[in-house]
């Protein structure tokens, strides 16, 4: 018996979808869930084989809400919105269903899912795209973070500057440091303009730039208005003058 979790803000559509899936006697709903926080807290407590997800969410997105996940389950996106049909199928979805949607497609995605299932298809595929999805096209006004038990939302902002270390970033405000699975490039590529990749182990937010010093013949020191310290190279410091006019 395979485990599925339904996370969907509407009522209706979990509804539907449960009676969908009562036509596959192999599968057995083992939650329904109206948000991301509540299907997290589900998923680690149940660990499904498939999951149903809604996109936009109140509060966390279901994009956002993978992000968060250490083991990913075989997923079937469902939403009303067809913009993110591309990065649902980069994150290596089963399918891909635009409400409102009849049984025979349901039950179609489903067939699709269990074969992944069954192959044993790695759903370390999606942590890799959650990590560097090269296809997003909209700026991230906000990095979520699991933070423990915690989820930690912090708008794009309030962020200081983030920093490489290994294969996470750490991400500093307002005097607090968050670890969050992520590569450098992919931040550098979707945090808004004013997010400057100053060297190669920092991105700065220019506006918390109080002054930049010499550091070395090929090296600058830009502090920030919190009095921390961030290491700028020859490159970054001319892309740090094209940005602040100077």
């Amino acid at each position: 018996m395979k485990k599925a979790i339904i996370i969907d803000d509407e009522q209706l559509a979990r509804e539907d979808n449960i009676k969908f899936l009562s036509s596959f006697t192999g599968i057995e709903v083992v939650a329904e869930c109206a948000n991301g926080f509540e299907g997290i807290k589900a998923i680690a407590e149940h660990k499904p084989q498939l999951l149903f997800l809604d996109i936009q969410m109140p509060k966390l997105t279901g994009f956002e809400m993978l992000e968060l996940l250490d083991e990913k389950p075989i997923i079937i996106f469902s939403t009303a919105f067809d913009q993110y049909a591309i990065k649902a199928f980069e994150l290596s979805a089963a399918d891909y269903l635009l409400k409102p949607y009849s049984k025979a497609r349901f039950e179609e995605a489903v067939i699709k899912a269990l074969k992944k299932v069954d192959e044993e298809v790695d759903a370390d595929e999606v942590a890799e795209a959650v990590l560097d999805n090269r296809q997003t096209k909209e700026k991230l006004d906000r990095i979520v973070i699991k933070n423990g038990s915690q989820i930690v939302i912090i708008a794009a902002e309030k962020v200081d500057y983030i920093q490489a270390q290994d294969d996470y970033v750490a991400v500093h405000t307002e005097g607090k440091k968050y670890l969050k699975q992520m590569t450098m490039k992919y931040l550098e590529e979707n945090l808004p303009d004013e997010f400057v990749r100053v060297h190669r182990s920092f991105i700065v937010y220019v506006n918390q730039i109080d002054k930049i010093e010499p550091f070395s013949k090929d090296s600058y020191i830009a502090i920030l208005k919190s009095g921390e310290k961030v290491s700028v190279s020859r490159s970054g410091y001319g892309l740090l003058k094209e940005k602040l006019g100077i």
